[in-house]
């Protein structure tokens, strides 16, 4: 996608560089550039296994402790 901005009549760079600045803002180019800069890898099918069994076990050890503390 191609933004174009021309020089108007009797217009200063200034104003030109603030008017392109506006219709790059408004385009939301940037956003997709930085989404793709920052993107986080995906989780291997290893990793996802791993997260879960710890779920698990913390869970159940959560379970276990709260079954053992003493009654209030």
């Amino acid at each position: 996608m191609a933004l174009e901005v021309k020089k108007k009549e009797k217009e200063n760079s200034q104003n030109l560089v603030h008017r392109f600045t506006k219709v790059v803002r408004q385009s939301g180019i940037m956003l997709n550039v930085r989404g793709k800069q920052f993107r986080k890898r995906p989780k291997s099918a290893l990793a996802k296994k791993r997260s879960a069994l710890r779920r698990v076990t913390m869970r159940a050890e959560k379970i276990i402790a709260e079954k053992m503390a003493k009654p209030k």
